[in-house]
């Protein structure tokens, strides 16, 4: 197949395909490197074409929570008692500043995420 951007719906099918032939070519063959490429043609036009949009920071935070295993009360002492905690994740208040940093610290993940706007509950 000859390697040329993907630009159309048509030009992405085609290179899913070519690449489920070749997907299991070994490293530094022919194939290989065209699989590799590929590879890095089609994630573009993916990133692209069908972005996938990152968590609101209360999704953001019981994603990672789920990760490593953590329940709700492990937050309590990081972004403050039982029940401010309980008020945060239900969406009741908003993170401060101090809570972010301290969220960013523990569980790492980044501060731009954390920073997002997010509806409160209604309720």
């Amino acid at each position: 197949m000859e390697l040329k951007p993907i630009k159309s719906e048509k030009d992405y099918r085609n290179a899913l395909t070519r690449l489920e032939v070749i997907f299991d070519a070994p490293i530094d063959t022919k194939e290989g490197d065209e699989a590799e490429i590929l590879s890095l043609l089609i994630e573009n036009y993916e990133n692209e074409h069908f972005p996938i949009e990152a968590p609101d920071p209360i999704e953001a935070i019981k994603i990672r929570m789920e990760e490593l295993n953590m329940r709700q009360k492990d937050l309590v002492g990081i972004i403050g008692g039982k029940s401010r905690v309980s008020e945060i994740m239900n969406r009741k208040k908003r993170l401060t500043v101090d809570m972010i940093r301290e969220l960013e610290q523990m569980l790492q993940i980044s501060a731009s995420v954390l920073v997002n706007n997010y509806k409160l509950s209604q309720k």
